[in-house]
């Protein structure tokens, strides 16, 4: 994966099949409704623009089904089927809602697809319930996860980080090991959607849980971050033991660190922290409900539509995306020594200074040289 030509083709094509879902989640970055907008792309367009991905050549993308819920578009197993028989790979990023169960996921399993995300933004029922809006969904959340478990994919459990959860995350990772949970992607907030009214942590506390994740993946768990591509920088850093001092990790980690020991004891196994250099628009692409092409779910900069150009076309001639991928961005994170393996989230200086190419807001790391 690794060696992936981003030029050519991403590893990962995330498409907003439908904004239809059950949920009114608070930091819904799609801000989902209860139905299906006017605009979706149809059965026809919906396979050809499977068919389309085939033009980035083998490997294939990921095609990762998201929303929404993709459960809520009536034709989805049609559509992942025909996906299937080109060969391209599939994910799942359904809702926990009644259209979960073990019909539908058994559907899932004979179609061949082996991961499967669920959102859980809390270790305890009242935060997790706060940020979806249900009642009773935390219990819903634990069962469709032991489900899925039980059935045989690999769970990817996905919690977006805010001021409200962040001293939950040792609670989480202790329920995660208990469900046998495989990866734990964190997500960190964009005040886009609904999740602008939320509130976001600071810089140094996104430091001091990159720290933390970094631990976390030294209890053999798979770890990757959503919005915080200075993870990587962070895991360079810590595999070479070369922190510099300045950026030691301070109070939050500490404390987050300190109880992630009391509930799972020392770490035991090599770091599992994913560090491949992708970003919004390099390596990952995003095609919205109505065929419309952005960088990320997260950074609402329209590239083009799949309905009048390919995906790969737009992938590989689109301006912004070759500026992305070149690393060719303002302030700090434009002279940074880690800003190809790193490059700052395109999506929060873009909801912060309307320019997807600013430097990222979040990062506390000032460049060699600089200042």
């Amino acid at each position: 994966m690794s060696h992936t030509d981003f030029d050519q083709r991403p590893i990962l094509v995330f498409w907003e099949t439908t904004k239809a879902c059950l949920l009114s989640c608070k930091h819904c970055r799609a801000e989902a409704i209860s139905h299906a907008l006017p605009g979706e792309l149809n059965t026809q367009e919906s396979l050809e623009f499977v068919e389309s991905l085939k033009e980035f050549g083998k490997p294939y993308p990921v095609l990762i089904f998201t929303g929404g819920d993709p459960l809520m578009k009536k034709d989805v197993f049609e559509i992942a089927k025909r996906a299937r028989e080109i060969g391209v790979p599939l994910g799942f990023s359904p809702s926990v809602t009644p259209n979960l169960n073990h019909e539908s996921a058994s559907l899932l399993k004979r179609l061949g697809v082996s991961t499967v995300s669920i959102s859980l933004d809390g270790a305890f029922p009242k935060t997790h319930e706060f940020i979806r809006g249900v009642q009773n969904h935390f219990e819903q959340t634990i069962n469709a996860i032991q489900m899925l478990v039980s059935m045989g994919f690999k769970v990817q459990v996905n919690t977006t980080v805010m001021a409200n959860n962040l001293y939950e995350l040792p609670y989480i990772v202790k329920l995660l090991k208990t469900l046998k949970v495989a990866i734990w992607e964190v997500f960190f907030l964009i005040k886009v959607g609904r999740g602008i009214s939320l509130e976001e942590i600071t810089p140094q506390e996104y430091e001091d849980v990159m720290h933390f994740l970094y631990e976390v993946s030294c209890y053999d768990m798979i770890v990757r971050t959503v919005e915080a591509p200075f993870f990587r920088r962070v895991v360079e850093c810590r595999n070479t033991g070369s922190v510099p001092p300045q950026y030691a990790p301070k109070e939050v980690y500490l404390k987050l660190s300190k109880k992630l020991r009391e509930l799972l004891g020392e770490p035991f196994s090599e770091p599992k922290a994913q560090s491949v250099g992708t970003r919004d628009g390099k390596g990952v692409i995003f095609v919205a409900h109505n065929g419309d092409v952005y960088p990320s779910g997260f950074l609402p900069y329209p590239l083009g539509n799949v309905r009048r150009k390919t995906l790969a076309q737009i992938y590989r001639e689109n301006e912004l995306l070759r500026d992305i991928r070149s690393s060719r961005f303002y302030g700090k994170c434009g002279i940074c020594e880690f800003k190809d393996v790193c490059g700052g989230s395109r999506a929060r200086a873009y909801a912060k200074y309307a320019d997807p190419l600013g430097e990222d807001p979040a990062c506390v790391y000032t460049p060699s040289g600089k200042l």
